[in-house]
């Protein structure tokens, strides 16, 4: 199994970017995918999820309103798209796969996951 998160960049606050995870190797539309982040210094967080098979999305506080998590099991690619970026936004971010079925709320948390991406970084500066 094989993740490859990209789509980082520096970005002005205000600004946009959209992050895709490929996976190969899996049945990808069998699996919940996870968006996380690890600022310096910081917890890893939760960010976003959605589960398999049309099973939903959820979101931080944080980000809700501004990144939508999406994905394209034809591709077997995961997409978060990020509007409206502020510098705490700024933060390596990391996707992960599970296959068990989770309750929505725990597509954020990290030990609901199989397998993770290496990580792509973000950031928020002018």
């Amino acid at each position: 199994v094989q993740l490859q998160a990209s789509g980082g960049g520096l970005v002005q606050p205000g600004g946009s970017l959209r992050l895709s995870c490929a996976a190969s190797g899996v049945a990808f539309g069998d699996y919940n995918i996870g968006w996380f982040r690890q600022a310096p210094g910081k917890e890893r967080e939760g960010v976003s999820g959605i589960r398999r098979r049309g099973g939903g999305t959820f979101a931080a506080d944080s980000v809700k309103g501004r990144f939508t998590i999406s994905r394209d099991n034809a591709k077997n690619t995961a997409y978060l798209q990020m509007n409206n970026l502020k510098p705490d936004d700024t933060a390596t971010y990391y996707c992960a796969i599970g296959r068990n079925y989770i309750i929505l709320s725990r597509t954020l948390d990290p030990m609901a996951y199989d397998y993770w991406g290496q990580g792509t970084l973000v950031t928020v500066s002018s």
